[in-house]
């Protein structure tokens, strides 16, 4: 006994105790920030091989941008990420981050479907599906059970099957191989189901984006209750996320 207490002190918390509040450390790169320094706008544009980057105003779209942090590299004045990992939203409009912009990133009460507050406040079930993803998002959404987030805490899971699930969330940039698979899925859990994006993959395709080889007419037919960008998506993000569209916080 005294031995076992011996080994709490010595190893501290293993968890984090408000994951509200945590923070990211460096290098992780979060919500980007724009200045408003004038520049060759072509330039910066044309720089970005994803096409996140926007002129006039700047902006990136972090539904579509892989966070490899080039441009801040070689454009270190007009754009700078952050390690703010507060970045997941139900707002597709929200994704699109543009210079001069103070606001954060947050998920809107008024566009959550009513039901979702009424039935997964206390209790929310989960099946992750990979559509063509490459292992990368699905490591980060395993690493949300482990004892340092313990999404668990929150009533959070991952189930096995969709038929225990209340809500699906895809990675991956949806391949043609897997977006029949990924509806059978999707109509396996029972209404009123969620529907979660995680990483760049899957809210816009990514680097994959325009491939003959992707099906995405999935999204086109269901609507999108949660977006989380990231290349991949940090833990954090995702469980603040899903909070915020629960409300639990």
């Amino acid at each position: 006994m005294i031995a076992d207490l011996k080994i709490l002190k010595q190893h501290g918390k293993q968890y984090i105790p408000d994951i509200t509040k945590a923070e990211v450390p460096s290098p992780f790169r979060g919500l980007p920030v724009i200045s408003e320094k004038k520049m060759d706008e072509n330039e910066l544009v044309e720089f970005c091989p994803v096409n996140a980057i926007s002129a006039s105003p700047v902006s990136i779209n972090l539904g579509k941008c892989t966070f490899c942090g080039d441009c801040a590299f070689a454009f270190p004045d007009k754009i700078v990420f952050t390690n703010d990992h507060r970045i997941a939203t139900n707002d597709p409009d929200q994704l699109i981050v543009s210079e001069g912009r103070q606001s954060k990133i947050t998920v809107d009460a008024s566009k959550i479907r009513k039901e979702i507050i009424g039935m997964f406040g206390r209790s929310l079930k989960l099946r992750q599906v990979s559509a063509a993803g490459d292992n990368s998002g699905e490591l980060e959404l395993g690493a949300c059970g482990n004892v340092n987030f313990d999404m668990g805490r929150f009533g959070i899971e991952f189930v096995a099957s969709p038929r225990h699930a209340d809500g699906i969330v895809v990675t991956g940039p949806i391949s043609k191989n897997m977006s029949e698979a990924l509806e059978i899925c999707y109509y396996a859990v029972p209404e009123p189901r969620l529907l979660i994006l995680v990483g760049t993959d899957a809210i816009s395709g990514g680097i994959f984006a325009g491939s003959p080889a992707l099906d995405r007419s999935f999204l086109e037919r269901h609507k999108v209750d949660l977006y989380v960008p990231g290349n991949p998506a940090h833990p954090l993000t995702f469980i603040n996320g899903l909070l915020d569209l629960i409300r639990r916080k």
